[in-house]
Order: C-alpha cells, then structure tokens, then sequence
C-alpha cells in the first residue's frame, strides 16, 4: 500500500518507519529539514514542505496514495487546515492525531476520516493494565466494547469452553486462544477447547463484563 505521514515528531516518525518496515511505501512530510534527514533511510520518499499548503499537496500526488496519516503537533491551526484540503483534493483516507477532543471534532468536520488521540489511548491502555494485570492487551471498539487478551483465571484452566460458558454467563466472545506450548494461535476455538495455563484467552465483549472476568484472579 501507498501511505503519506504528514509530521514526523514521534508518533508521525514511529508509524513511518513501522509502515516501511512492512513492507509498505512511505511518503514523509515535514517543514522540517532536520526531521526529514532522521527518516529518509527508513522510508520510501522525505519532502520538506509546509503541509498547510492546498497546492503543495496536489503537487505531492496525495490524492493518489492509498492512506494519510496526519501527525501534526502542537500546531494546530496547521493541522485542521491540512486535513481540509487533504479532503478537498479527494485524499481517500485521512487518519488525522488530535490533541483534544475539540480538536479531534474538528478535524472530523472538515474531512478526516478517523481521529485518533494517542496519548490519550495509550493512557487507557497502561491504566488497564495497572488495574487489571490480567489484560494483556487492549482494543476499543464502539463505546463500552473492546477485544481484550486475558490470561485465563486459575479457576478457569482444566476446563473447556463449553464448561466455562462465557457468552452465556457474561455476554462474551472468544474469538481466539493464543497458545505459547506449542507456539499457535486457533481462531474460534471450538467448544471442547481446553485452556492451560500457558494460554491467552482473546475475548470481545463489553468492558463491564470483561473486567468481571479479570477480578477472577484477584
């Protein structure tokens, strides 16, 4: 797939170089010549161009690319205006970083197609963690849903799916098992899967119940 990363502070640098690494082309774009030279050998192309700029834009080909991903900091100004007319020359996906939820709101007014907070994600992300050590990973999905990775309570190893009933006793889904003995992971396991204690349940469901399930261990 085709990206452009448009701010290359940490976050922006990050998803750039995580972007090239899979295999993916990767245009970067900063008014920045210094951060320009600390990515050019991780990505695919480096322009140093003021992005709050219709015509720069259109001259880059954007429109083209499959993904935007814009990483603007602290300007914010530059940021909203970037997304605009990212959208007005038919960009066909912009993911655009929001500082603060009126920020994110706005963004999503002039055409971003996800907003996404970083900071405040990977704060729920490590607050989760902190209260429910069991959780070893954390997606939200819409509100008050998420897909976990949860280390299965004492009480529920030796026992199979259909034993432990989940959907029926807290409303969720295991839609995967992650075992570490032997190395593999089984996507929608069956009824008669039995869990060890070496593996990771993935569940889905909401929050509520989920954190039902983590205050097993305790």
């Amino acid at each position: 797939m085709k990206f452009a990363v448009i701010g290359l502070g940490s976050f922006g640098s990050n998803v750039a170089k995580t972007l090239y690494e899979k295999g993916n082309e990767v245009l970067a774009v900063d008014k920045d010549k210094e951060k320009i030279e600390e990515v050019k050998d991780f990505v695919s192309h480096g322009v140093v161009m003021e992005s709050a700029d219709k015509e720069n834009l259109k001259a880059l080909g954007i429109q083209d690319l499959d993904v935007v991903v814009m990483s603007l900091g602290p300007e914010m100004e530059a940021s909203i205006l970037t997304v605009l007319y990212l959208n007005e020359i038919g960009a066909k996906r912009i993911l655009a970083k929001a500082l603060t939820e009126d920020h994110g709101r706005i963004l999503k007014a002039v055409g971003a197609t996800e907003v996404i907070y970083p900071e405040k994600d990977m704060a729920q992300k490590t607050a989760l963690r902190l209260s429910s050590p069991n959780v070893l990973e954390y997606l939200p999905l819409v509100s008050g849903i998420s897909i976990q990775e949860i280390a299965p309570p004492e009480s529920f190893i030796g026992k199979s799916l259909r034993d432990l009933d989940l959907r029926n006793k807290y409303g969720v889904q295991v839609i995967a098992v992650k075992e570490l003995i032997p190395e593999k992971t089984t996507f929608i396991p069956k009824a008669d899967f039995v869990l060890k204690d070496s593996d990771i349940m993935i569940l889905i469901g909401e929050e509520k119940m989920l954190q039902k399930i983590n205050n097993l261990s305790r």
